[in-house]
């Protein structure tokens, strides 16, 4: 699973606007010749990058490379079953990236177009956000 090694503050604010706007980088496909691409705003765990990453990597099994341009860097606090309110802010319970729709999550080159579709499919389904399978012209 993908954490930071060394974060500036243990826990960070929620944030007011969180579904609101565009991505304006990672909207193109820079390294491989094929993306997934997301379409709407949401919160991808490190689990569900993990998950759609083993996904890809098993379906193309040896040929192939995969990339992820996504990293979960925003700490998500939970407090305990049954905790009485008050006390202050939970403990860090896992990480979370903020996806905007346009981002491109993940690319692989090396595969035929119908493999690395149908791998970025499976992919699509392990994220809590809607994506779309695109291709570099």
């Amino acid at each position: 699973m993908l954490i930071p090694k060394k974060v500036k503050y243990r826990k960070s604010f929620k944030g007011r606007r969180r579904q609101e706007g565009v991505a304006s980088r990672k909207t193109r496909i820079a390294f491989g010749t094929f993306g997934l691409k997301a379409m709407e705003h949401g919160w991808v765990s490190s689990r569900q990058i993990e998950a759609a990453r083993r996904v890809m990597t098993r379906y193309i099994r040896k040929g192939g490379k995969v990339w992820i341009r996504v990293f979960p860097d925003k700490p998500v606090t939970k407090k305990g079953a049954e905790v009485p309110m008050g006390s202050g802010k939970g403990t860090v319970d896992h990480y979370v990236v903020i996806v905007k729709p346009g981002m491109v999550m993940f690319e692989m080159d090396g595969v035929d177009d119908k493999s690395a579709h149908e791998a970025m499919k499976f992919a699509g389904h392990k994220l809590s956000v809607k994506t779309r399978y695109i291709a570099k012209q």
